[in-house]
């Protein structure tokens, strides 16, 4: 179902699209591509919002920092120092994340308003084309998120995006998880694993210095434990870069018996407790699990590349799946 949701200042429109399957209810805006709610029942049929969101648009404008359930691009996650080079060039960006740029700067995808149209019976296509120079990037890149539920109601995202010139492109959904229902509290207490054996330490900007091993570190969810506090940090997926997207990780909780699996073709998986949430939510209300390629690839070439180039297709997919026990 497609309908008007609000106004921009300026006079545009926002749409929101509900889908529903298999018991799960499912609203996206046509502003910054945002998951607005994901409406799953518990162990005992009963359904409740287990992303954080606001009812009404004025929310996500006057608290943009959080990035609540946003489409995140060009480049998800920290390019260090605000600027990379590529084939020679040195491209400045907004350093909104002081010294460094942010999921794409000032004003990403996730402030962009997106064409939506139908995809299939339980499905919406976001599209937008990025022009060149948007925010510093290069390139004049078409992209596009479809949004659609399979037939036991998992959530699943799939980016494509082309460009005419070298540029670079990660992209993720950046909702925030509390599978007790938004609203409920702190999320801290629910159980998580991660299929990884290392991760990126960062330093005191939050960029990456290496890759290390979690074994013997706070930092070991191969097994499931509670979450905790206090991290931002990218895991390094043990299964690399895949065609189609494996299972990487599980997020339980006790109390509600609500479980989310998340699946992905991508090689890392950023954990964030949202310890800096403010506003209406209070720290670490909701989970964060983003997936994507590494923070600060365009200056680490070690790391996998985030370029994309005239003739290749950027293809990346992730599948939030919901259920109970």
């Amino acid at each position: 179902m497609n309908e008007l949701f609000a106004t921009l200042p300026d006079g545009t429109p926002v749409h929101r699209w509900t889908l529903e399957r298999a018991g799960v209810r499912v609203r996206i805006l046509s502003y910054g591509g945002i998951v607005q709610s994901v409406e799953v029942p518990d162990r005992d049929g009963r359904a409740a919002d287990v992303v954080l969101g606001f009812a009404g648009l004025d929310g996500y404008l006057e608290h943009s920092g959080p990035y609540l359930g946003a489409l995140i691009g060009r480049y998800a996650n920290r390019i260090a120092g605000g600027r990379f080079e590529l084939d020679g060039v040195t491209y400045p960006l907004a350093a909104n994340n002081a010294p460094n740029s942010l999921h794409g700067g000032e004003n990403g995808f996730d402030k962009r308003v997106w064409d939506m149209e139908p995809a299939g019976a339980h499905g919406v296509r976001l599209s937008r084309v990025s022009p060149h120079g948007e925010e510093g990037f290069p390139g004049r890149l078409e992209v596009s998120g479809t949004y659609s539920l399979d037939e036991s109601g998992a959530l699943r995202i799939s980016y494509e995006a082309v460009t005419d010139a070298p540029t670079l492109v990660n992209l993720t959904n950046h909702s925030y998880f509390n599978l007790a229902g938004s609203g409920s509290g702190n999320a801290g207490g629910h159980e998580l694993r991660i299929d990884a054996s290392r991760f990126t330490p960062v330093d005191a900007d939050l960029i990456p210095t290496g890759v290390a091993e979690v074994a013997d570190t706070r930092f070991d969810f191969r097994r499931p434990r509670k979450v905790g506090s206090g991290y931002d940090h990218n895991f390094v997926l043990d299964k690399g870069i895949t065609e189609q997207a494996v299972e990487v990780a599980e997020l339980y909780d006790p109390a509600s018996g609500r479980v989310l699996t998340v699946a992905t073709t991508e090689p890392g998986l950023q954990l964030y407790t949202g310890d800096h949430l403010s506003g209406p939510f209070a720290p670490g209300d909701g989970i964060a699990l983003e997936t994507q390629h590494f923070p600060d690839s365009p200056n680490r070439p070690e790391f996998p590349s985030t370029v994309l180039r005239p003739g290749e297709v950027y293809r990346s997919e992730t599948v939030y799946g919901f259920g109970t026990r």
